[in-house]
């Protein structure tokens, strides 16, 4: 099992990174999170990973921290949850707000999610209900760090546009799916999640 790679980001395109080390250039799925805080070209980086196996496919998915990749693996146990889909949860919500989506039932938010209906939302409310008090999650249930200061809405916006065509939209279609999105959002990242959050 592959568990963490460090080393020199040699590619970045879509949510996708290649990461070289000792002579090896890794590829891999990265989370939202985890692809806006990976750095740029040329730069030594550190990612989470987690090793999906399969008969005809074995792809590496990457995470900004520990508890990232513990709530992916938790996510993938649920029936109906697979890879694709627990990397997608995590791109549209942090840990905190889904751990307060699972703590007060808030399926509707969940199923707002691509992937996400309400039979799988449910079951996910069920199973990691009980189960997430009982897991190591560092620091992440006492709360978020500690908030920065805003940059302009519209430098937001621009930016935002920007991560939206990377992660793969049509500009016409991020600039659709930014006019959903509250411009009171306190970061760049939280405007994409909530633009991704608007794709019903």
């Amino acid at each position: 099992m592959i568990g963490h790679i460090s080393g020199v980001l040699k590619d970045k395109t879509s949510n996708e990174v290649l990461v070289e080390a000792g002579g090896v250039g890794y590829e891999i799925s990265l989370t939202m999170p985890a692809w806006f805080e990976i750095g740029e070209l040329g730069d030594q980086v550190s990612v989470w990973c987690h090793l999906v196996v399969r008969e005809d496919v074995q792809q590496l998915f990457g995470f900004r921290d520990k508890d990232e990749r513990l709530m992916f693996r938790e996510l993938i146990r649920i029936s109906g949850i697979g890879p694709k889909v627990a990397q997608a949860i995590l791109s549209a919500m942090d840990l905190p707000q889904l751990f307060a989506a699972i703590r007060d039932d808030q399926v509707a938010v969940l199923v707002k999610i691509p992937g996400i209906g309400k039979k799988t939302a449910e079951r996910l409310v069920i199973e990691l209900k009980d189960r997430l008090g009982q897991l190591d999650f560092g620091a992440v249930l006492e709360g978020q760090a500690p908030a920065v200061d805003a940059p302009m809405a519209n430098q937001q916006q621009e930016e935002a546009l920007q991560a939206l065509t990377t992660l793969g939209y049509k500009s016409a279609d991020a600039k659709r799916m930014l006019q959903l999105v509250s411009s009171d959002c306190d970061s760049v990242e939280d405007m994409v999640r909530a633009a991704l959050r608007s794709q019903v």
